[in-house]
């Protein structure tokens, strides 16, 4: 799960894989600005078949934050 989601990471942000890890910081490590988050929660949606609320982006501040979300929501299968 943790390799599907840096992939995705990579690809909204446009960023190098190999600069993501579970403790980067959507913001300040990888350069992400609200739109960017909103976007990229969209994408995880689609791709995971999970729903994101609101309150809940605005609490993902970590890559480690999406995967413990998505860990939670699909009972750590995929």
């Amino acid at each position: 799960m943790y390799e599907e989601l840096r992939s995705l990471i990579a690809d909204q942000l446009g960023i190098d894989e190999d600069q993501i890890t579970p403790d980067s910081k959507f913001v300040a490590d990888l350069g992400a600005d609200s739109l960017a988050m909103v976007e990229m929660v969209m994408a995880i949606e689609d791709k995971f078949g999970v729903r994101i609320s609101q309150q809940e982006i605005k609490d993902l501040a970590s890559v480690g934050d999406a995967l413990n979300l998505l860990k939670a929501r699909l009972g750590g299968a995929v």
